[in-house]
């Protein structure tokens, strides 16, 4: 009987490990206490049993998010939207003429509030569920499913956000992405085929990168090199080659820029153009415009971390010192080219080293940060100052020039900075739990395929979509209506009284 009563005071001790908490990875010593005492006697294995079912591991309890997470990235979804309304608003408003300035205004206002309402209804569905490598299904259309209870992975295991602060964070890129567009071919295209270009190339452009590039079944599914090959086959076809985009290099700037170009091209020149002065009407508000640009990217950069942790961080600081450099290195490019540094130059500089930084933020130190944002400005410069007149095409606020040339850019030197050697922290492995081997060739190949993919994409599906709206409204306003100014010819109101 002593025997018996040792035997299972025993097992007891190493089923519970002298401790009150019982944790998953404690069942394989139970079992094997278990197996190792049972051969002693078949009257010890009936008395072990019942020891054995009292000691079974409890359930692991239901993730519950972090506070400090869900604050922040309530705090940074406000952020984003503050980039467009009244961010972007204004600094696009700023740069028309006086006589539509109004209807800039009223066409970004009005593309965040339309952006968002399709967002709900079908926009995060296609975007965030699984269904194919190309474009999610409708299983979460009307946000069917989400509640305060439903959670979103963030990159850490274990970690999570509610859903719904996540739509709303997507929900505020999936708004400013089209309303970025429209500086391309602003003071002379209906604001009806505006919007109704905007809903077809939001369906067909933004939606279906937006997933290829960042649907992924998140952290805690990948446990063994099996699961991460499951984890692969059921994501996004960019982010299954391993393309790095951390807040939107292709997905917001490359995809918005190139459909500024075709619809530049397709709307055709402003009357007037390169004979008439088409000055900036008030840098004083594209000033304050591209400042409150600038701490909005603070929320579009550090919050697609979507934890508050040392990468929000390091994509904070990425964020402050590659524009930082780039409104240096546009300034003194204009200072030495054209003798005189302008305020124009300085927000163009600090709107590319946003723009160039975005895919970039999380993923590379911040020299790193510093040389991408002193290099894109040259580029962009370039581009705007130079190509766009060699090539004839009125790009009215340079959107390709800046947003599509500086995003290409950006994707790339991801590709280049990311390497642990240059400061970059690397690629997580999520099966061994640390950072992966940088690979120059593997990472440049993806960075390509996203690249070319984007751009390919977005000319396509605009050029499509111009098309449909030409034939179902037409473009473009008379000329008439042009000359007047959209604001009084379009919405019958002025931005100023004289």
């Amino acid at each position: 009987m002593k025997k018996l009563l040792s035997m299972f005071a025993l097992v007891t001790m190493l089923g519970f490990g002298f401790t009150g908490n019982t944790y998953a990875e404690d069942a394989a010593p139970v079992a094997e206490a278990a197996t190792a005492v049972a051969p002693a006697a078949e009257a010890a294995a009936a008395a072990v049993a019942p020891a054995a079912t009292e000691v079974a591991p409890a359930a692991a309890p239901a993730p519950v998010p972090n506070k400090g997470d869900t604050a922040w990235m309530l705090i940074a979804t406000v952020l984003v939207s503050l980039m467009v309304i009244p961010g972007l608003a204004l600094f696009y408003g700023g740069l028309v003429r006086q006589k539509n300035m109004l209807s800039v205004l009223m066409q970004v206002f009005m593309i965040f509030s339309l952006m968002g309402v399709l967002w709900a209804i079908y926009g995060y569905s296609v975007a965030f569920t699984g269904g194919s490598p190309y474009f999610g299904g409708l299983s979460k259309a009307f946000l069917a499913g989400v509640t305060p209870e439903s959670l979103g992975a963030t990159f850490s295991k274990g970690t999570y956000i509610p859903e719904l602060v996540f739509v709303a964070f997507q929900l505020t890129f999936a708004a400013i992405t089209p309303a970025l567009i429209v500086g391309a071919f602003a003071e002379r295209m209906k604001f009806s085929a505006i919007l109704v270009f905007m809903v077809l190339w939001f369906t067909f452009s933004y939606l279906p990168l937006a997933h290829m590039v960042w649907y992924w079944d998140g952290p805690d599914a990948i446990t063994t090199a099996a699961s991460l090959e499951t984890v692969v086959a059921n994501a996004g076809w960019l982010w299954a080659k391993g393309a790095l985009d951390f807040a939107g290099g292709t997905v917001v700037h490359i995809n918005a820029g190139v459909a500024g170009l075709v619809g530049a091209i397709m709307v055709g020149k402003r009357i007037g153009y390169g004979k008439e002065a088409m000055t900036p009407h008030s840098l004083t508000l594209t000033m304050v415009g591209a400042a409150l640009l600038w701490v909005g990217w603070f929320g579009f950069n550090a919050g697609s971390n979507l934890e508050a942790n040392g990468y929000a961080a390091l994509a904070l600081v990425n964020t402050f010192i590659a524009t930082g450099a780039a409104t240096l290195s546009w300034t003194f490019s204009e200072w030495l080219l054209k003798g005189k540094p302008s305020m124009l130059g300085a927000v163009s500089g600090a709107v590319a080293g946003l723009v160039a930084i975005t895919p970039a933020c999380g993923f590379v130190g911040p020299m790193g940060a510093i040389v991408i944002g002193l290099l894109v400005s040259p580029i962009c410069y370039f581009m705007v100052a130079k190509v766009k007149y060699v090539l004839g095409y009125d790009d009215a606020l340079d959107v390709f020039g800046i947003h599509a040339i500086g995003g290409v850019f950006g994707a790339l030197a991801t590709g280049v900075f990311v390497n642990p050697a240059l400061g970059g922290v690397g690629v997580v492995d999520y099966v061994a739990n640390g950072v992966a081997a940088y690979d120059f060739g593997a990472q440049m190949t993806a960075q390509i395929y996203a690249v070319v993919t984007a751009i390919v994409l977005s000319a396509v599906v605009s050029f499509i979509a111009f098309k449909i709206v030409d034939v179902l409204i037409g473009l473009r306003v008379s000329e008439e209506a042009e000359r007047e100014g959209l604001d009084t010819s379009q919405h019958g109101e002025r931005a100023y009284h004289n």
